[in-house]
């Protein structure tokens, strides 16, 4: 089966008012891409931030009367009259295997110190690696996004063995599931998506670790640690946002053992600043982003990676 697709660009405010035409129009899916070049930061939950120019693209059957292409002109020509749209065009899509297509762009990934990042349908290229098996398509945290990437090489360069780590924002799980097979004792995971905790669960259970890795919520974690001997804890990994991180230092500084260490990403260059601000009452920053705490006259050491 051949497919049509229909794109149009507009302004944000009549997003919706052209997604509904391309709809009641027979479009069987839409996407929504950047006209421009402009950055959109990952939005919390129930957030849908678009840019101010988009580009909408409905994909039509083109065996149907209204996905053929003299039909498709028509409807160009009426849709960009309504939401004043600045262009509009056609293109064909051949069929594909679509999921075997989405799996072709996934490949093992090779980390620091052996480690690798490995898709679940693929077989690892070195056995005797450390190997983290993951669906890619669950959660945030492929291996593929250069903040994840810096934090496992961080991980791999830390001594793990028998450690308590805090993988917060924990996306697919990747952060969590390496220091497990890293020599981690214990992780506990948390994330404000449901999606996420349940993707760490599966990740979890795919490397054979869910026994020693649990998924909050993170009021359930709050409630877990009230009534449990969790804190404090060795490691702290968080590869967020740097809003969220702002608000969480005082939060991570209560759950973080003596001497023990923390790493923090998601972070574009301009945003470094303001999170060193943020931590700095709470924790002390060496040269290298290192984070040191002073709680009763001890000195508790952390180390920081700032990274976009």
């Amino acid at each position: 089966m051949a497919w049509q697709q229909l794109h149009l660009q507009c302004k944000k405010t009549n997003v919706d008012l052209a997604e509904a035409l391309l709809l009641e129009s027979g479009a069987l899916s839409i996407m929504l891409d950047d006209a421009g070049d402009q950055p959109l930061f990952e939005p919390l939950p129930g957030e849908s931030p678009l840019w101010d120019e988009v580009v909408l693209t409905g994909i039509f059957d083109a065996a149907t009367e209204q996905g053929n292409r003299q039909a498709l002109e028509q409807l160009s020509h009426d849709i960009a009259a309504q939401v004043d749209a600045s262009r509009t065009w056609l293109s064909a899509v051949e069929d594909k295997d679509w999921e075997r297509e989405w799996m072709t762009h996934y490949q093992p990934i090779e980390c620091a110190n052996n480690l690798w990042i490995v898709p679940e349908w693929l077989t690892p290229p070195n056995p005797e690696a450390t190997n983290i098996i993951m669906d890619p398509g669950l959660a945030f945290g492929t291996g593929y996004h250069a903040t994840t990437r810096l934090c496992l090489d961080w991980l791999t360069n830390e001594d793990l063995q028998d450690k308590v780590v805090i993988d917060y924002g924990c996306g697919s799980g990747i952060l969590g599931i390496a220091a497990l097979l890293l020599g981690a004792r214990q992780v506990y995971a948390v994330d404000i998506d449901p999606q996420a905790v349940l993707a760490t669960k599966q990740n979890a259970e795919r490397n054979q670790v869910d026994e020693r890795l649990l998924a909050f919520l993170p009021e359930e974690f709050n409630d877990y640690c009230a009534e449990n001997d969790v804190i404090p804890v060795d490691i702290i990994a968080a590869n967020i946002l740097a809003k969220p991180l702002i608000g969480l230092a005082p939060y991570f500084a209560t759950l973080i053992a003596v001497q023990g260490r923390l790493v923090l990403a998601g972070l574009i260059e301009s945003q470094t600043e303001q999170v060193i601000d943020a931590y700095q009452p709470y924790f002390a920053l060496d040269p290298k982003h290192a984070f040191t705490t002073q709680e009763d006259h001890h000195w508790q050491r952390l180390s920081g990676t700032f990274t976009g």
